[in-house]
């Protein structure tokens, strides 16, 4: 990638021009940095994040499903874990990533949506995670979430990509699959992950990113804006351990302007309202927290001086 003007890259936003040229991270917050979706007139307005290859918009808050849907065969933790996806979607959410590597969870998933009735209501998101025959695991995958076609389907962690990223390009281009993706976490393999993204057509790419973790902002965000490759953030409370250490902790009072409620939905203001990124996707047990997550995708978001000072209170807390 060429040099690359980091604070014009940080002020700039296609969606923001279309809303009335107000930068994401002009002065004070911005209640327009993205479009909107429908929703109903007695519910905030979902904040929607485009997918660059095809500037289909998706809301810009998903849920996760590692640890949280590994329920078994338990049919009240499934119950439960239904509840939890029926006040996601309920709260305007519509993606939901899983992985062979969860144990149950994509077995969950399946039947939260067909409990729901809700297979025209997701934005299905999945991996293929294998160095052996990815096409079987796909089948399998299909027929444990009981969907015919995922929205997306991901090499994860870029294991077999060699293999697997043809597989799926074959699937995209075959009318099989509509998006193609990448995962890594932790901040693992971050060269190879740059050179497939520099080297391949990809639609998305998920990484880890929160208010502690940040070094994506130096070079992988700005090259999937560059490359128009939409970013999925995993990992964006630690795995659940930043709303731990900072319970009991006052909000700071700069937070007022954006009417959070917990840190849960700051950090995740701070990472929605970063251009490059499209869609976190905190898992949780609870269907309350997934409606709060939720909330976060509504109303102001920080500019990019209240960015600094969220992860300036929270790097001092934890």
């Amino acid at each position: 990638m060429s040099d690359f003007d980091r604070r014009k890259f940080l002020k700039s936003t296609g969606a923001v021009a279309a809303l009335g040229g107000l930068g994401v991270f002009g002065l004070g917050t911005n209640r327009h940095a993205f479009a909107q979706s429908d929703a109903a007139t007695d519910q905030p307005e979902v904040i929607q994040k485009t997918i660059p290859s095809t500037g289909e918009t998706i809301p810009a808050v998903g849920l996760g499903s590692w640890i949280t849907f590994n329920v078994g065969n338990d049919i009240e933790l499934r119950k439960q874990c239904a509840d939890v996806m029926s006040a996601f979607f309920r709260s305007g959410g519509r993606m939901i990533d899983s992985s062979p590597m969860y144990g149950s969870a994509q077995d969950v998933i399946g039947y939260g949506l067909d409990a729901l009735g809700a297979h025209n209501k997701v934005f299905s998101t999945d991996k293929v995670w294998t160095s052996g025959d990815g096409a079987s695991q796909i089948t399998e995958t299909s027929e444990r979430w009981k969907v015919q076609k995922f929205d997306l389907l991901q090499v994860h962690n870029l294991l077999g990509i060699n293999e697997n990223l043809p597989l799926l390009f074959r699937m995209k281009d075959a009318g099989q699959l509509r998006y193609v993706g990448v995962t890594t976490s932790h901040g693992r393999r971050t060269e190879d992950l740059i050179a497939v993204m520099k080297n391949e057509r990809l639609d998305f790419v998920q990484v880890t990113y929160n208010p502690v973790d940040r070094k994506v902002e130096d070079y992988l965000l700005p090259l999937a804006y560059d490359r128009g490759i939409a970013v999925i953030i995993n990992r964006p409370f630690r795995g659940g351990s930043l709303p731990e250490r900072l319970e009991g902790e006052p909000l700071p009072e700069f937070a007022r302007e954006l009417e959070v409620k917990s840190w849960a939905q700051l950090i995740l203001k701070y990472l929605i309202s970063h251009p490059a990124v499209t869609c976190p996707i905190p898992a949780t047990t609870k269907p309350a927290h997934a409606m709060e997550n939720m909330a976060a995708a509504t109303g102001a978001l920080p500019d990019e001086k209240m960015r600094e000072q969220i992860a300036a209170v929270i790097g001092v807390l934890v």
